[in-house]
């Protein structure tokens, strides 16, 4: 796949969760982890296809995924975690979205400061860095769930469009 491709895959992903989950959303292990893993996962593929990325390059990505799961995490400690409807739900709030600004700026400079160095462009995959953001957001918005008592959402059946069309259930 080319690179626009890629842009335009994080694009819709990105704006789709933050939607659903800017107006609330039920809280399902499919949901809450989905997009970080698939996002990790094209974050892991693009290093891995280039040749020639040495230990410094390796030792990036990997601060990196470490520092962006860190702020996922702080991130994740913003969101608002309810039951509605007997069932855990998610929201986020105005705090999470100053940290998601802070942690982009984070982000920014360390790869400023990557590209300083001289790392490769490919040793810095944007798709990694939002994935494993979601994934520290996921992994603290789950565990606080789980230490809620209430059950998650089940989950969903049929298609359903980010902005609540129900035209197209099953």
């Amino acid at each position: 796949m080319s690179g626009w491709v890629y842009v335009v895959l994080i694009a819709v992903v990105v704006v789709v969760v933050v939607v659903r989950r800017l107006r609330g959303e039920p809280l399902n292990a499919r949901d809450l982890f989905g997009p970080p893993v698939v996002l990790t996962g094209l974050g892991l593929w693009a290093p891995w296809q280039r040749h020639g990325l040495g230990a410094g390059d390796a030792a990036w990505v990997v601060t990196g995924a470490v520092l962006g799961a860190a702020l996922g995490a702080v991130r994740g400690a913003t969101i608002r975690v309810y039951e509605r409807e007997g069932v855990l739900w998610q929201r986020y709030t105005g705090r999470t979205f100053l940290v998601a600004v802070l942690s982009l700026a984070v982000m920014a400079g360390f790869a400023a400061l990557a590209a300083h160095f001289g790392l490769a462009a490919d040793a810095r995959p944007v798709q990694l860095s939002i994935g494993v953001g979601f994934l520290g957001e996921a992994l603290v918005v789950g565990w606080r769930g789980l230490a809620s008592g209430i059950p998650f959402a089940p989950e969903r059946r049929g298609l359903k469009l980010p902005l609540g069309s129900d035209r197209f259930r099953r």
